[in-house]
């Protein structure tokens, strides 16, 4: 018999995390067809992998010496001195300097400077830092608008399988029917256990989002096209501030008493650990936050590194090896993307289920 289970989207999540990533634009500032060896093509080709962009390229090639790329401009939204938006083809990719209203901006180190004329003079202190006045930039980059994407396809997924319980008297069909299985797990092995039955129902909307959330985009990350969003800082950091915050105002008198005077402490003691409990607090997310973000990164960099391989080697025996690795790291990588978000979602429910908990008199 299926049980119905609440199943709505937390629009706000998808929004925040929106909001905080507008700060980790970057661009192309990359040519391979400058001269430079294989091995610093291939350093050059995964950071580039890595990194946020202003337009959505999805591939490039050479043509008469000439650097073609495949993919579509975004807007650039900027505010300075007032509203200025324009198209991201303004830069070139980068390689010119974009006029705007009698303004001209560069990208420089993955922001956007403005400069004193058309010739896009970046002013650098000793340690290479720019000096150029830099405009609130609240542009819509690629990592901005797969967040869109996947705001999209989580909203549709929960939508349409809510609909699928109210029409058809509790009983999943369709899609709903693989995604079914996936929800109770959440909600047996996940929220229930670490939150209390009496509690659970408050977190399962918050549980289900991040969980698809973390899934979906890290599997976007493994594709070609480079949308990466849990090795963006400010995404996981976002991630992880929204938990925080749940726990913070969700904690109940018995937690936080537990956190400033711990019964069956002595007095002394009990000020020493106050501020090491209090600080733990914030640890904890802090560490959701770098988890999430350096699993993925480190997959993606070790991933790009070994196909990278495959061009370093001049035999066939060692570009075959490089290829067999990659591709067997590539199906890790697969589960990967849902392990992070088992582990967030985990980790996430234990410290609601710490922050709920009801005091138990224990007999001594």
């Amino acid at each position: 018999m299926h049980k119905k289970i609440a199943l709505k989207p937390i629009t706000f999540l998808l929004l925040l995390v929106t909001f905080l990533s507008y700060g980790e634009e970057g661009e192309h500032e990359m040519s391979y067809s400058d001269g430079k060896d294989t091995k610093t093509e291939v350093q050059a080709y995964i950071q580039h992998h890595l990194k946020d962009s202003y337009d959505f390229n999805l591939f490039s090639y050479t043509k008469d010496g000439e650097e073609i790329h495949a993919g579509f401009p975004l807007p650039v939204i900027l505010w300075d001195d007032g509203l200025k938006v324009f198209s991201s083809s303004k830069f070139h990719h980068g390689e010119t300097v974009a006029e705007v209203g009698g303004d001209y901006y560069k990208i420089f180190h993955s922001k956007i400077y403005k400069v004193d004329g058309p010739d896009g003079h970046i002013v650098e202190d000793e340690h290479g830092h720019a000096l150029n006045e830099k405009p609130l930039d609240f542009s819509i980059t690629k990592n901005v608008l797969m967040i869109f994407m996947i705001f999209a396809i989580v909203f549709i997924i929960f939508y349409r399988m809510a609909r699928t319980y109210r029409s058809n008297g509790g009983i999943p069909k369709g899609f709903g029917r693989l995604l079914e299985p996936i929800v109770l797990y959440v909600r047996d092995e996940i929220a229930i256990p670490n939150i209390g039955e009496k509690h659970y129902k408050r977190y399962m909307s918050y549980l289900l989002t991040v969980f698809f959330f973390i899934w979906i985009v890290n599997l976007f990350g493994l594709t070609p096209i480079g949308m990466n969003l849990t090795n963006n800082i400010a995404v996981t950091m976002c991630l992880a501030l929204i938990t925080f915050l749940i726990t913070t105002f969700s904690g109940n008198k018995n937690y936080w008493k537990h956190i400033f005077w711990m019964p069956g402490v002595p007095w002394p003691m009990k000020i020493i650990l106050a501020p090491i409990e209090l600080l733990g607090t914030i640890i904890k997310p802090f560490a959701l936050m770098i988890r999430l973000y350096a699993n993925i990164t480190a997959g993606h960099i070790v991933l790009m590194s070994i196909i990278g391989l495959i061009f370093l080697f001049e035999n066939w025996i060692g570009s075959s090896l490089s290829f067999l690795l990659a591709f067997v790291l590539a199906i890790l990588e697969l589960l990967v993307a849902a392990l992070q978000a088992y582990i967030f979602t985990v980790l996430s429910a234990l410290y609601f289920g710490m922050a709920v908990e009801e005091h138990h008199d224990e007999a001594h």
